[in-house]
């Protein structure tokens, strides 16, 4: 029943955010209106974490299995992608090392950040 609960605060916050993209005429999807509203909770104290915690690892750990329509698409396409494969793959790989790059720099960043604050603090 805990699981149900979350996971039906996280559908509100996703249902405001399908709200908040009909009425603000921005090419904005409505998930991520609903993962701003949700981590601007989180962030007041709103939303606890305990309250989104459990659903939301159900949800991070079943995430693959939701691709798996996508390649499906991808396959169907083939005849469509077959002449534009390689730079797509090129963006795709290019694309994602630098969001690794940055995502890593970024989290270094914020440790070393926090490990002064903390040294600071003494």
């Amino acid at each position: 029943m805990k699981i149900l609960k979350q996971f039906s605060l996280i559908l509100l916050f996703s249902f405001l955010g399908e709200i908040l993209h009909v009425l603000i005429p921005l090419p904005i999807p409505a998930s991520v209106y609903g993962l701003v509203l949700l981590l601007a909770a989180l962030i007041l104290g709103i939303c606890k974490i305990e309250h989104v915690k459990n659903a939301a690892e159900f949800l991070i750990e079943i995430m693959p299995v939701m691709f798996i329509p996508a390649a499906v698409g991808i396959l169907t396409t083939w005849d469509i992608l077959k002449p534009v494969w390689i730079p797509v793959a090129l963006i795709t790989v290019i694309t994602t090392v630098l969001v690794m790059v940055v995502t890593g720099r970024v989290t270094q960043a914020v440790i070393r950040k926090n490990k002064r604050k903390d040294e600071g603090e003494k």
